[in-house]
């Protein structure tokens, strides 16, 4: 009873970080930093850590998936079967469902690997945005703003491309076990 789960590969999330990549191949940091500015990478590893970007997209698109997850179990239990082959005991679609337990370790494993890349992401953003920084010291607020920019676009992108189908379909997972009486 499930839709196709959407995997994120490096082809879809490439061109969203392609412009911070190729400024940070163009960007030579300043050679004299200013003496109030914190250690480079100790600032950049605190504004990942502390960027709620960071943790959405992944945090979304575990709960959509559980929740997805959850609403197809009445039917697997009345014989249905999974459309999903990642989700399947055969790896092919429309074949028996994987254990519960099985299929929340998966769920953990996409949401790990989601947010692995949020994490390289913002990482790269976030140097490009200090060496801007450090390089045009006059501008840092409308550089730091159009990097809160990037990073929400990107972190709504991936949370709507890796969650709409999941809610969609517990959507229709409910309507359905209401209509069957599950």
């Amino acid at each position: 009873m499930r839709v196709e789960q959407q995997r994120l590969s490096w082809r879809r999330v490439l061109p969203w970080c392609l412009p911070g990549l190729v400024a940070l191949s163009f960007m030579a940091p300043r050679a004299a930093a200013a003496q109030d500015q914190p250690a480079p990478v100790g600032d950049v590893i605190r504004r990942v850590v502390f960027d709620p970007t960071t943790y959405v997209p992944a945090s979304i698109a575990y709960y959509a998936t559980v929740r997805d997850w959850q609403t197809s179990q009445p039917f697997f239990a009345n014989g249905a079967t999974e459309m999903n082959a990642r989700f399947t005991i055969s790896g092919s679609p429309n074949d028996r469902p994987i254990s519960y337990d099985a299929g929340n370790r998966l769920i953990v494993h996409d949401a790990l690997l989601n947010l692995q890349i949020s994490l390289a992401s913002n990482a790269a953003g976030q140097i490009v945005e200090r060496l801007l920084v450090d390089r045009f010291p006059n501008h840092r607020k409308l550089i730091r703003t159009l990097g809160w920019v990037q990073r929400v676009s990107l972190a709504s992108y991936l949370s709507y491309s890796l969650s709409a189908q999941h809610f969609r379909q517990t959507s229709l997972n409910e309507n359905l076990a209401r209509q069957y009486g599950f």
